[in-house]
C-alpha cells in the first residue's frame, strides 16, 4: 500500500485513507484480538503481541538460502550499490541477520540497540536473546529502492547437525517470527547446489502457513546449458516437493540475478521475461501492503481463536483436588483426539489448528490449573471482527487503490527495466519498428502482396470470406484472428487492402513467434495510406 512508511510521507488525499486502514488494523487488533491473545497466553504459545510499528513498517523481503547460493548479492543486485556490512564470497560469508533500510546516511545498528527502537518493527526479537542479537543488525543507506521496500538478509545454510546446535539460538524460529511478518519470501537455489540440507528443510517447514508469500529463486543458471537446466528445474521441483506439502506449484524464477555478463546466453530471452516477472512481483508489494497485513492479521485471529478453545477445553477437563499431573499428561497425549473434537464441535477447519507436536511440547511446561475458562465475549469480539469490521476496512482499500496512482518500487535494477531500448520486450513483437521511420511491415510487403493477388481482388480489396480463407491457414483460432481482423481492418469497411492485408499477415507473424497481440492498434504499425494527415508515428 502506498506510503506505509509509518505515515510520515503525506501527500494528497490518498494518504489520510492509508492513514485510515492503519489505524483501523491497529485499532482492530488492539480492542478485539489483543485480549483474547492475552487471556489464553497466546503469545506463550505462538506468537508475540504485535506493536505499532508492526502496522506502520514498510513491505519487507526476507531472503532465504544455503550459502553461496547470491543472497547478499542479490540485494546487491537490486539496490545497485553495496551496503554496510555486505560481505560476499564462495565461502559462507554472511553469518547475521541483517535488515538492510532507508536511511538519510549509512550506518549499522547492532541488535540490542535495534530491539529497543520503537520506530523498528524488531522489539520482539530480544527473547531470543544475546546469542542472537550479536548475530542481527541493520543495515541503513539513502537509497530509492529502499523507500519503498526493506530487506531482511538471512545467515548461509549449512548441512549436518551440528550446524543447528553451535548457533546458540533457534534459527527455525527467528525465520518464522520474520516469516509471519514480511511481504514476501524469497529461497534461493544455485543451479549447481540443489540439495537441501536438514537445516534448509526445517527452515522451510518453518513457513507453514505462509505458503502464499514465497516465491522460489533458481539462481546462477547462466552456468548451465538449456539442456542441463531442464533437467536442474526438475531435479529443484522433485526435492521441493518433498519439503513443502502443498498441491500447488511453487513459482520459480530462473536466472543470474548479479549485474556480469552471461556465461551462457542461449536462455537470455528466457532470465529477462524471468527477471521482469520477478520484478513486478517485487514492485507491486507497497501497493499490497495493507492487503497483506489485513490477512496475516485474519490468520492470526483465526489462530488465536481455535488456541482459546484448545485452552479452555483443557482447562474443563482438569481435576479440582487430585490427580491433576496424571490428568495432564494423559490430555497432552489425546490432543490429536481433541483437535478432531473441537473442530467438529465448533465447525472448525483442520488447517486452522496448531502442528500437534509443537503444541504438545509446549504443554509440557504449562500449569494447566491456571489456564482460563472459555469466555464467549471475548470469543464474539473477534467473531464481530471478522465477520463486519474487516470487510469495511477492505472497502476502505479498494477505495484508496481507485484515489490514489499506484506506487511501486523504484530505483536500482527495477529502474533499468522500465523504458528505454534495454527495457523487457522492446523492439519486439508489436513493438518492434516503433522508433523507425519506415513501416515496419513494408520490409515483409512484398511476399504478403504475392498470395494477397492470388486471392482475386476486386476494386484492390478482397472479402472477408477470401481473408478468412488465407488467415486460417495460420491454424490460430477464431478468436485470435477475430482480433486481428479487427485490428487490421483500418477502416472498418469489412475488406482489407493490400495494405491492411499485409498488416493482417505480419500480425499473425507477431503471435505465431510468441508475442501478445496489442489492444488497439498501435501507431507506427498504422499502414501509411490509412494515417491521417500529420500523424507521425510515435
Amino acid at each position: 500500500l502506498g506510503k506505509q512508511g509509518g505515515g510520515r510521507e503525506r501527500g494528497g488525499g490518498g494518504s489520510d485513507v492509508v492513514q485510515t486502514v492503519t489505524g483501523g488494523l491497529r485499532d482492530l487488533y488492539l480492542r478485539k484480538l489483543l485480549p483474547l491473545e492475552e487471556h489464553y497466553r497466546f503469545h506463550d504459545f505462538h506468537s508475540p503481541a504485535l506493536e505499532e510499528a508492526d502496522f506502520e513498517n514498510k513491505p519487507m523481503v526476507l531472503l532465504v538460502g544455503q550459502y553461496s547460493t547470491g543472497k547478499t548479492t542479490f540485494i546487491r543486485y537490486l539496490l545497485e550499490q553495496d551496503f554496510p556490512g555486505m560481505r560476499i564470497g564462495p565461502e559462507p560469508t554472511t553469518d547475521s541477520f541483517i535488515a538492510v533500510m532507508y536511511g538519510d546516511s549509512e550506518g549499522n545498528i547492532p541488535g540490542n540497540a535495534l530491539v529497543v527502537d520503537p520506530k523498528k518493527p524488531f522489539r520482539k526479537l530480544s527473547r531470543f536473546g544475546n546469542a542472537f542479537l550479536n548475530r542481527f543488525m541493520c543495515s541503513q543507506l539513502p537509497n530509492q529502492v529502499l523507500k519503498s521496500i526493506s530487506i531482511i538478509d538471512s545467515p548461509g545454510i549449512l548441512s549436518g547437525e551440528k550446524q543447528r546446535i553451535s548457533r546458540g539460538y533457534d534459527f527455525c524460529q527467528v525465520l518464522q517470527w520474520f516469516a509471519e511478518r514480511v511481504d514476501r519470501i524469497i529461497l534461493l537455489f544455485d543451479a549447481h547446489k540443489l540439495d537441501i540440507s536438514d537445516e534448509f528443510s526445517e527452515a522451510i517447514k518453518s513457513f507453514r502457513g505462509q505458503d502464499d508469500k514465497i516465491r522460489v529463486v533458481l539462481n546462477k543458471a547462466d552456468q548451465v546449458d538449456t539442456q542441463q537446466l531442464m533437467r536442474v528445474y526438475g531435479a529443484l521441483m522433485w526435492s521441493l516437493g518433498k519439503v513443502i506439502n502443498t498441491p500447488e506449484v511453487l513459482r520459480v524464477y530462473i536466472g543470474s540475478f548479479w549485474a556480469h555478463p552471461l556465461r551462457n546466453t542461449e536462455n537470455r530471452r528466457l532470465f529477462e521475461a524471468e527477471a521482469q516477472d520477478l520484478f513486478k512481483d517485487i514492485q507491486n508489494l507497497p501497493q499490497k501492503a495493507a492487503v497483506r497485513k489485513l490477512n496475516d492479521l485474519i490468520k492470526r485471529a483465526r489462530l488465536a481463536k481455535v488456541h482459546a478453545y484448545i485452552i479452555s477445553y483443557l482447562k474443563k477437563e482438569m481435576p479440582s483436588v487430585f490427580g491433576k499431573e496424571n490428568k495432564k499428561k494423559e490430555l497432552i497425549s489425546r490432543l490429536p483426539e481433541i483437535y478432531i473434537q473441537l473442530q467438529r464441535e465448533y465447525h472448525i477447519s483442520a488447517g486452522d489448528f496448531p502442528e500437534v507436536k509443537k503444541m504438545q511440547e509446549l504443554l509440557e511446561t504449562c500449569d494447566f490449573t491456571k489456564f482460563h475458562s472459555l469466555k464467549p465475549k471475548l470469543i464474539e469480539a473477534v467473531d464481530n471482527m471478522l465477520a463486519n469490521k474487516i470487510a469495511s476496512l477492505m472497502s476502505l482499500i479498494r477505495q484508496e487503490e481507485s484515489n490514489m496512482p499506484t506506487e511501486i518500487v523504484h530505483g536500482g535494477a527495477f529502474d533499468g527495466t522500465m523504458a528505454g531500448p534495454f527495457g523487457h520486450g522492446y523492439g519486439e513483437g508489436a513493438k518492434e519498428g516503433a522508433d523507425e521511420d519506415e513501416w515496419v511491415v513494408a520490409k515483409d510487403k512484398p511476399a504478403y502482396d504475392e498470395i494477397f493477388y492470388t486471392l482475386s481482388p476486386i476494386n484492390g480489396k478482397i472479402s472477408g470470406i477470401s481473408a478468412k480463407k488465407e488467415m486460417v491457414t495460420s491454424k490460430l483460432p477464431n478468436s485470435v484472428l477475430g482480433k486481428i481482423w479487427k485490428l487490421a481492418d483500418c477502416d472498418g469497411d469489412g475488406m482489407l487492402d493490400d495494405e491492411e492485408f499485409a498488416l493482417a499477415k505480419h500480425l499473425i507473424k507477431i503471435k505465431l513467434d510468441g508475442y501478445e497481440l496489442p489492444g488497439t492498434l498501435p501507431s507506427h504499425l498504422v499502414p501509411p495510406s490509412h494515417r491521417k494527415p500529420f500523424q507521425t508515428v510515435e
